[in-house]
């Protein structure tokens, strides 16, 4: 990347991580931290893994460190539209299966209780609920 186009962006990110008097980063030791940086890292090195190395550098690249940790949690917060749609093909699966572990377990019940079901009588329950003469009862 230039180093025009890394001045631009190193601006727009203490913009953006400024709040009143406080900032989480400075744009130019940023941008120095940058430029040194870019010597060390391999272009096939991931962010995870360039993060890794910067906290081994002891607190020399503090302001790549703040950076780079923003830019491993956004994924997470703005997922892209495919990945959105698989998370929700996901989680309907788990709430199919869960619905039918509910639903066995409530066959499971009723097969369990069921000699307490058949000691019921119908007819004297529904004697009961009619001779209470209530339209709408509390259970």
């Amino acid at each position: 990347m230039p180093d025009e186009e890394i001045r631009k962006h190193r601006q727009d990110l203490q913009i953006i991580l400024t709040d009143g008097e406080d900032k989480d980063i400075d744009a130019i030791d940023l941008f120095e931290e940058l430029l040194i940086l870019r010597e060390m890292v391999d272009n096939n090195m991931t962010a995870i893994q360039t993060l890794t190395l910067v906290k081994k550098s002891l607190g020399s690249f503090s302001n790549v460190e703040v950076a780079l940790r923003i830019l491993l949690t956004i994924p997470i917060a703005s997922a892209g539209a495919e990945r959105s749609f698989s998370k929700l093909k996901l989680i309907k699966h788990f709430l199919r299966n869960s619905l039918s572990q509910f639903k066995l377990a409530g066959l499971a019940l009723i097969d369990i209780e069921s000699e307490i079901g058949d000691s019921l009588s119908l007819e004297n329950i529904l004697d009961t609920f009619a001779a209470q003469k209530a339209r709408k009862k509390m259970f």
